[in-house]
């Protein structure tokens, strides 16, 4: 503590006496103030230290934030794994906040022969930036390197991961329509059981996540899957080209349709089913509306509607190695209808081997499915294909009688509801004869 002398302060007491100024005197002779002095001294240390610490618990999280998007890039580019796996990655990156060449950010990105950690289908990405000293300079601290005449600190974060097999899933919406893809509203019920979704739009779940592995969507994921993954490659519609098995149109141009007034015609009896049949051709083709009129059973047959909707009129429909497909002009249904039960196992060999019920791509309307379990209820195994079907589920799928635990589901777009419950499982589909939807690739982080 610096100390003023007596004699001054004698002579300074003796002033103030004289004046009667007794709080000045008091305050002239507290030596206390001078500490105010020492705090002045060492004042830019401090603030040096303080502004150093502080720095360094930004660069930290700088750094953090950098590493979470290489990260994240490296997967983009294993995912993508073609060749705009360097535009995948820098547009990952950027919407991390870190856009290369802007400012002092540089995002690389590249492919090669190996890393650490990898040995094949490598995909690297490294992030840097050199961020600006502020107070830490007070201390001497003059940082890593210089922009033009100022000191900076480096930071930078870099990542490795290899291209894997894509992802299969149970459900896929393919939004053509360019509507979100997957929307659940609330379904505690609906359990993916290990499977995977897939939007190419967007996907969102509000108050339960389907209870799939993984979520995945072009968009954004807000919700879907244990995981969920956003702006992964859009997935192609894989099963299109099977409508080159749809045999032509041999009905004439005569599509009897179910009456909608009293005054319209019945349909005739070749349209009506009842009982066991097992002398169908492999594939049969049968022209508009077709209805129940008792439980049926269709085995070993592919049954190719043209411009009719299938009525299941109250009964059941039973069919192993069946496949319903729908095809025509966008003038008629073509949707399954109906108070009964669908119990179908799909084939599991020849060109149509696991599939359910086929909608013909070139359909784009009334071909929407509003499914409530009952109407009729989906008892399937196999694939159930609507590329351009609005779906709404708000009842139990469950798996076929007499079919593997397979069920898997392609829509435009998808609302899953509260009471929406789905067995999709994908444990069974490859003995059930069905090669699910995959993603080109995904990514894998080794390093």
């Amino acid at each position: 503590m610096v100390c003023l002398s007596r004699r001054v302060l004698d002579r300074a007491n003796d002033l103030l006496s004289r004046a009667g100024i007794s709080r000045l005197r008091a305050l002239f002779a507290d030596d206390r103030g001078s500490v105010l002095v020492m705090f002045a001294a060492i004042s830019p240390i401090l603030l040096g230290v303080a502004g150093l610490a502080v720095e360094a618990s930004y660069w930290q999280l700088h750094q953090r934030a950098m590493q979470n998007a290489a990260d994240s890039a490296a997967i983009a580019a294993g995912m993508e794994g073609g060749a705009n796996y360097v535009a995948v990655a820098k547009a990952v990156a950027a919407q991390y906040g870190f856009v290369n060449g802007n400012g002092n950010v540089k995002v690389t990105v590249g492919n090669p022969a190996s890393a650490t950690g990898c040995t094949s289908n490598c995909y690297s990405v490294s992030i840097s930036d050199q961020v600006p000293l502020l107070l830490s300079a007070v201390v001497g601290y003059q940082g890593t390197s210089t922009v033009g005449s100022n000191p900076t600190t480096s930071v930078q974060a870099g990542a490795v991961a290899t291209q894997t097999a894509g992802a299969s899933f149970c459900l896929l919406a393919l939004a053509t329509s360019g509507k979100a893809g997957i929307t659940s509203n609330g379904a505690p019920k609906a359990d993916m059981q290990g499977c995977n979704v897939m939007s190419n739009t967007s996907a969102t779940c509000n108050g339960h996540n389907l209870n799939a592995t993984f979520g995945e969507a072009h968009g954004t994921d807000n919700g879907c899957g244990n995981t969920q993954i956003s702006n992964v490659p859009a997935v192609a519609d894989p099963y299109a080209g099977l409508a080159a098995n749809i045999p032509a149109d041999s009905c004439g141009g005569s599509y009897p349709q179910e009456p909608a007034k009293k005054k319209d015609p019945a349909l005739p009896a070749a349209n009506k089913w009842s009982g066991s049949y097992t002398t169908l051709p492999s594939v049969k083709v049968v022209c508009g509306d077709q209805q129940l009129t008792g439980n049926t059973t269709i085995n070993n047959t592919v049954l190719v509607i043209e411009n009719g909707q299938l009525d299941t009129n109250g009964y059941t429909l039973s069919g192993s190695g069946l496949t319903v497909v729908f095809s025509g002009s966008n003038g008629y249904q073509h949707v399954p209808s109906g108070g009964g039960t669908f119990d179908i196992a799909a084939p599991t060999s020849g060109a149509w081997k696991g599939f359910a019920i086929y909608q013909d791509p070139k359909l784009t309307t009334n071909v929407d499915i509003s499914y409530a379990g009952n109407s009729p209820t989906w008892n399937l195994s196999g694939l159930v294909y609507l590329p351009h079907a609005n779906a709404t589920i708000s009842g139990a799928v469950n798996k076929s009688s007499h079919g593997q635990s397979c069920f898997v589901l392609v829509v435009d777009n998808i609302t899953i509801n509260g009471t929406g419950s789905i067995f999709a499982n994908d444990n069974q589909c490859q003995s059930a004869g069905l090669a699910q939807p995959q993603s080109a690739g995904a990514g894998k982080l080794v390093n």
